[in-house]
């Protein structure tokens, strides 16, 4: 993105971008490398490994652009003279660019993810070719204008390292034919991928990784095999890092598979801050964790004040799951597992059902909401990009449900919204109905070690006087200036409620001794078993997200809680459930500023509460399920 755009053809042609690479390498040390190309990549990479063979090692093409074989025959038109028309290829015509460049950009690119449900790698394209300008684009295009067949065909029989070419036989910028000659001509290997398009790295990025590795690293042979009746039970679970809650009911579940199976040996694939909680219990995190790509970091920078588009910077974690989900499989590939649990592994979940061949173990998904959802603020757009995801998610299911062994939804049917995954897709609780099982709330803790309150008080250093009051907003760091805005709310607070007693819970992701300093209020770091603090206190101040709010709910305390804007899961599955359970008062954080709150706190802190009922058995019952598995 630092590169400069020199002006004119004779600027951009081959020879010069391929002298670039060679400066990146030098640059970077780099005495001999794989090449990978993309496209017209391929010219410059062949000038490359056939001119300096001594610092080239192999090199891979995808989806290359040479004139070894014909192209398409739409694609022959004039590029520098005014065309009569504007339809299909005549957009590739640089007095089109000057007229209508982004035009010509979604042309180009709904040709080059012409698979259905691209449309993340499509908007990234646009934008990124939106940071240059049309009259760039035409002096490169006309700079790598291709060399003479008889040159390149020359060039490509002086390459001497191994070659891979990777080619969809959907691409519908350059046919199959081109890279099946590219392979013919350097003494290389073809790939074909079937139903790809031109930009198969993107849109097949696991495939296209494992072909890589096995190309550049091919796998040793096996050293040692275990005979079947000889095999540890073995379990490898990973539960998402996005917040807190999934750690401590996953830890539970794991707890009962162990009664059902004391034999069994977990291990868990997990980052921060769930090795919190893991660490906390005792559990064994695997070392292949340390290569996980951060999710928290990415959710948080994402945030601005009190509001997270969670499905746009669910969108925009792309590059981190694809990073995330190679961890996995390089570590399945070198360590058998008889089961695998993903709570809300959203990477594993995917990329299996997009490559069910790498399944080599039973499979359970656990996840406590159904269905992309749009919020009124997205508009149309919004509402078209969540029903594409669902419409994705819900064919993967229908032509691979041998991916799933089992899908557990943390709740009952009715805590399902009532709602459809987009226009001409079924009610989401009717499918949830017929693919999941059902296993009731997950605490993640015993209720009955947190029913004696006066006990409990007394243990944690609560006074029968005091009216104590928690403001906590979760483990991704995204409720930091709902925590502020707590914090500014306590001295009008403790004026209107005697006694008052308020503890500030940072968490794992903020640093407590960033926030503001106000007399007589606690503020503490991470609280392990907050849950206990919870059932102890007199009201609780929190976000909207489910873990905290229904360890509330179970435990029938008073809480107020503020969704994140612009998170559909907060404002609308969660708050379905908690009006079902008739728990919690729901505020707007951009209606709230500290008196209001403090107001709020006054009328209800003692406000009796009679929720329904919460279950106690769900940790046991998602196990008696998974251990089936086993």
């Amino acid at each position: 993105g630092r590169s400069d755009r020199p002006i004119g053809a004779e600027a951009n042609s081959t020879d010069e971008f391929a002298a670039d690479a060679l400066a990146v390498m030098d640059a970077t040390a780099s005495e001999r490398a794989t090449l990978v190309t993309l496209s017209c990549g391929a010219l410059w990479g062949t000038i490359l490994a056939a001119n300096h063979p001594e610092r080239v090692d192999g090199i891979v093409y995808l989806g290359p652009a040479v004139r070894l074989a014909p192209g398409y025959p739409e694609r022959d038109v004039a590029f520098d003279e005014p065309l009569d028309t504007d339809e299909g290829w005549a957009k590739y015509n640089s007095f089109y660019w000057q007229r209508d460049y982004l035009g010509f950009l979604e042309f180009f690119f709904a040709k080059c993810f012409n698979e259905p449900h691209s449309t993340k790698p499509i908007e990234d394209c646009i934008a990124w070719a939106l940071e240059t300008t049309p009259e760039t684009l035409a002096d490169t295009t006309r700079g790598i204008a291709f060399p003479r067949d008889e040159d390149f065909g020359e060039m490509c029989a002086r390459v001497r390292c191994p070659v891979l070419v990777i080619h969809g036989d959907a691409d519908l910028v350059r046919p199959l034919r081109q890279g099946a000659a590219l392979a013919k001509a350097t003494g290389g290997q073809l790939v074909t991928l079937e139903g790809a398009g031109h930009i198969a790295n993107a849109r097949d990025p696991v495939r296209f990784n494992l072909l890589l590795r096995d190309f550049i690293s091919p796998p040793p042979a096996p050293r040692r095999w275990t005979r079947a009746g000889s095999r540890r039970r073995r379990a490898l679970y990973i539960s998402s890092p996005i917040g807190l809650g999934h750690a401590r009911r996953d830890v539970a579940i794991a707890d009962e598979l162990r009664k059902r199976h004391p034999d069994l040996e977990i291990d868990w694939l997990a980052q921060h801050p769930v090795t919190e909680v893991l660490a906390a219990h005792g559990e064994r995190i695997h070392p292949a964790s340390a290569d996980l790509a951060g999710e928290s970091p990415h959710i948080r920078s994402e945030a601005s004040e009190h509001e997270l588009n969670v499905f746009q910077a669910f969108r925009r974690m792309d590059d981190i799951l694809v990073s995330n989900f190679m961890v996995f499989e390089d570590l399945v590939r070198e360590e058998r597992y008889d089961l695998w649990i993903g709570d809300e592994a959203w990477e594993l979940d995917y990329f299996l059902h997009e490559n069910p061949e790498l399944k080599t173990s039973a499979y359970a998904w656990l996840s406590d909401f159904v269905g992309w959802l749009p919020m009124p603020e997205g508009g149309a757009r919004e509402a078209a990009l969540t029903a594409d995801y669902n419409a994705d998610m819900i064919e993967q299911i229908a032509r691979f449900p041998r991916v799933r062994d089992l899908s557990l939804f943390v709740g009952d049917p009715e805590d399902v919204v009532p709602e459809r995954f987009g226009d001409g897709l079924p009610p989401i609780r009717e499918w949830t109905e017929a693919h999941f099982r059902f296993t009731g709330y997950i605490t993640g803790f015993d209720p009955a070690t947190v029913a004696d309150r006066e006990a409990l008080r007394d243990a944690l250093g609560y006074g029968a006087g005091e009216r104590v009051c928690i403001a906590t907003v979760g483990g991704s760091g995204v409720g930091e200036d709902l925590l502020r805005r707590v914090i500014a709310s306590f001295p009008a607070a403790r004026q209107r409620v005697p006694g008052l007693r308020m503890i500030a819970v940072a968490g794992p992701r903020i640093d407590p001794e960033k926030l503001p300093s106000v007399d007589g209020l606690e503020i503490r770091p991470y609280v392990h078993d907050l849950y206990r603090h919870l059932a102890a206190c007199d009201l609780a101040i929190v976000q909207g997200g489910l873990t905290t709010t229904m360890e509330l709910t179970a435990n029938q305390r008073p809480f107020i809680y503020f969704p994140l804007a612009r998170h559909f899961e907060q404002n609308l599955h969660v708050r379905h459930r908690l009006e079902r359970y008739g728990a919690g008062r729901p505020m707007d954080y951009r209606d709230s500023p500290p008196d209001v709150i403090a107001a709020a706190i006054a009328e209800e802190v003692d406000r009796p509460v009679d929720y329904l009922p919460v279950a106690t058995d769900g940790a046991a019952r998602a196990a008696g399920l998974i251990a089936e598995l086993i």
